[in-house]
């Protein structure tokens, strides 16, 4: 890459960052994409697309530049986390699933991969795997205990004697 396109693609990031940060995803979706095959060769510009539609809700669309990033930076949770959150809502726990387990990979000391990946299980109705990963996430960080009561995703356990007994919570 020359120097006047990677000095560009830079510029290109910081604004649309700058967009995102101002809650303004479109105007970051208009910059990206002005620069299209520049911004697909970078993975952190494939990730900012794909966070911008995410942002938008629209979460299909997120999908390929997320998967993208990942091609180009394989090893980047924060991509992975974000690719769960999008298939999760596309109604693929399983892909989300698989998504959270290659970042527990590669970082497995990161409690909101572990607690995350708890809830998208008991989506699942595994309620077995759920309560492994959700005592990896407490074990790790006990302040996810704060989240629990809270979380929807958790409400096909919620009756579980065990799930009661790993966080407090009586049913």
């Amino acid at each position: 890459m020359t120097f006047l396109k990677r000095d560009r693609l830079q510029r290109v990031r910081r604004e649309a960052e700058g967009y995102l940060e101002l809650g303004m995803p479109g105007h970051a979706i208009g910059s990206l994409q002005r620069w299209g095959k520049i911004v697909h060769s970078d993975a952190r510009g494939s990730y900012l697309l794909g966070e911008c539609f995410r942002e938008m809700r629209r979460y299909r669309e997120a999908i390929f530049p997320l998967r993208r990033s990942l091609e180009l930076i394989p090893d980047d949770i924060h991509v992975w986390m974000a690719l769960a959150w999008c298939y999760k809502r596309e109604g693929h726990i399983r892909r989300a699933i698989e998504s959270l387990e290659q970042a527990i990979e590669i970082e497995p000391g990161e409690a909101i991969l572990h607690y995350n990946l708890a809830c998208y299980w008991s989506l699942a109705h595994d309620s077995c795997q759920s309560l492994q990963c959700l005592a990896n996430a407490l074990e790790i960080d006990g302040n996810f205990r704060d989240f629990v009561h809270d979380e929807p995703d958790f409400d096909p356990m919620r009756s579980d004697p065990l799930f009661q007994n790993l966080t407090g919570m009586v049913g």
